[in-house]
């Protein structure tokens, strides 16, 4: 597979973007990240988006309200049973590698199979390839993005949000406040996508405008689901289900 970077213009900031590479990428570490190729500007990213959506945009159309989890029991549990399309989820696990990732396998599979791309932006460690294989997942419809900052990492959440062709954003943003994640909110909103945002155990003490908020602890070798917040839905309802770690 043939993959591509952006890398740190000099007049403005733009994000390492790539698509996927095969099995030689590692769980961790940055030693084995695509070769670069030439900076390219913002206004390029965006055309080079926009040549992914093959000009489509997205209307106004009827669409689904939610993605269904692959897991009957927390599908019972939330708004429109499922994860939010069009919206903003928050996961707060009480530290990285208890499973997290599991929680998204299914539905992820599923927008790949169906031929939408998925965005990860700025993970904590590389996806491993073998593993989301495994899981169901379309290597060729993932895309990797790598920023330097926290407000390219913004930048870039929101850019993948407005693309119709992705069908869910994984972000990691180091920091955020209710008008950064209202401004996420009406991006998803926009491209029609499920944008899902890892934040550290202490957000869950903010308030935040997002449609769904999750916190995740591991209880017996399960990952426990808490709805902290659900707009239409059960909150502080509690799922329990087994977990293994996709990124360790």
């Amino acid at each position: 597979m043939t993959g591509q970077a952006l890398q740190e213009a000099d007049e403005e900031v733009v994000p390492s973007f790539s698509s996927l590479p095969d099995t030689r990428f590692g769980k961790r570490g940055n030693d084995l990240l695509v070769q670069p190729v030439r900076p390219l500007s913002r206004d390029e990213v965006r055309a080079r988006l926009e040549r992914m959506s093959g000009g489509v945009h997205a209307d106004g159309r009827a669409r689904a309200v939610a993605l269904a989890t692959g897991f009957a029991e927390l599908d019972a549990v939330l708004p429109g049973g499922g994860w939010p399309v069009g919206a903003i989820t928050e996961l707060m696990p009480e530290t990285q590698g208890i499973g997290e990732l599991s929680l998204l396998m299914p539905a992820l599979a599923q927008l790949s199979r169906a031929g939408r791309y998925l965005a990860w932006i700025s993970p904590p460690c590389l996806p491993y390839p073998p593993a989301l294989v495994q899981h169901g997942l379309a290597l060729e419809r993932l895309l990797l993005v790598q920023a330097q900052d926290a407000r390219t990492v913004l930048w870039a959440i929101e850019q993948a949000l407005r693309c119709p062709a992705i069908g869910a954003v994984l972000a990691w943003p180091a920091a955020l406040d209710d008008r950064r994640v209202r401004r996420l909110q009406l991006a998803a909103e926009a491209g029609g996508s499920c944008g899902l945002l890892y934040r550290p155990p202490d957000a869950a003490r903010q308030p935040s405008p997002a449609a769904l908020r999750l916190r995740l602890r591991s209880v017996a070798g399960c990952l426990q689901v808490e709805i902290q917040k659900a707009r239409g839905g059960r909150t502080h309802a509690v799922v329990v289900h087994p977990a293994a770690a996709v990124c360790a």
